[in-house]
């Protein structure tokens, strides 16, 4: 079994593959992250052949780990650092007990986070890659992590997940090749690659910010904008929370909290540069 031992954020990560292309092409694109503190992983995530012939024949990669949903279906072989990733996300989003989980990107500016929830195909990954290159610091892509004590935004600044058209823009404002993962073509959601985020927020992946703003995108319609209700943030936020119901309590004064003391709104947007004036437009306005 080939491994491969990173940290990022607050949690170690031991990953493990009986491919070593996999866990290969993974140390590269986490080029610069540190390993676990002390050298021990508090999260285990691998993934490996369904059945013993299925690492040779027709390869297929099933994910793994501590944690496990049943019946995930495999990935091809080639599509195995997909697979890899998809397998730390599932350690985090089942085994999570710490903070509060949004689905969401986030980066943060001047100590203070902006948060940016929303499915897969809102624009949430490719605003954040955006602004992680423009003077920001990315916090997270997949998982907003919230301190249940103190609300403060822990960053877990994984490699973002660019998809189709995003990937082209990036490669053009991004010069450092060696930040982007290799190109992954007919995964289920098209054509896929990672961003590594600047090598600042890697070094500050112990600072936390301050949530000061929460923005909903829709991208592909006309410009538009308008706020959030505090129950309509909190039934959105909730929806979207991996261990919201398992935090019990806890979850739900957290998440109160947060919809009480964080200003929020929605806004669509055509392209980037229209959604990156919106999301300056709407930072202005509070101070951010």
């Amino acid at each position: 079994m080939y491994r491969f031992d990173v940290r990022i954020g607050h949690a170690g990560f031991r990953v493990g593959s009986p491919w070593r292309h996999p866990i290969d092409t993974l140390r590269r694109l986490y080029a610069g992250y540190p390993p676990p503190e002390g050298g021990g992983a508090t999260l285990t995530a691998r993934i490996a052949p369904p059945r013993p012939l299925r690492r040779w024949l027709r390869p297929q990669a099933a994910i793994a780990g501590d944690h496990c949903l049943p019946d995930v279906v495999p990935m091809a072989l080639r599509h195995a650092l997909l697979a890899l990733e998809m397998a730390m996300n599932m350690q985090v989003a089942l085994g999570e007990r710490r903070h509060l989980l949004i689905h969401a990107a986030a980066v943060e500016r001047g100590g203070k986070a902006l948060i940016l929830p929303g499915e897969s195909g809102s624009g949430k990954s490719t605003l954040a890659a955006l602004l992680g290159e423009a003077g920001w610091r990315v916090l997270a892509d997949e998982f907003v992590l919230i301190d249940l004590a103190t609300l403060r935004v822990r960053p877990f600044p994984r490699p973002i997940s660019l998809k189709n058209d995003a990937i082209v823009e990036m490669q053009a404002r991004v010069a450092d090749e060696s930040r982007f993962g290799p190109l992954l073509t007919g995964t289920p959601k098209g054509a896929l690659r990672h961003l590594r985020p600047k090598a600042d927020a890697i070094a500050r992946m112990d600072e936390s910010a301050v949530p000061a703003l929460i923005l909903f995108p829709a991208f592909g319609f006309p410009s538009d904008s308008a706020g959030v209700s505090r129950s309509e943030l909190f039934a959105r936020l909730t929806e979207g929370s991996t261990n919201y119901i398992a935090l019990g309590q806890r979850g739900f004064e957290t998440m109160l909290r947060i919809v009480d003391t964080t200003p929020a709104a929605r806004f669509a947007y055509p392209d980037s540069a229209a959604g990156l004036a919106i999301v300056d437009q709407f930072c202005s306005e509070i101070g951010l």
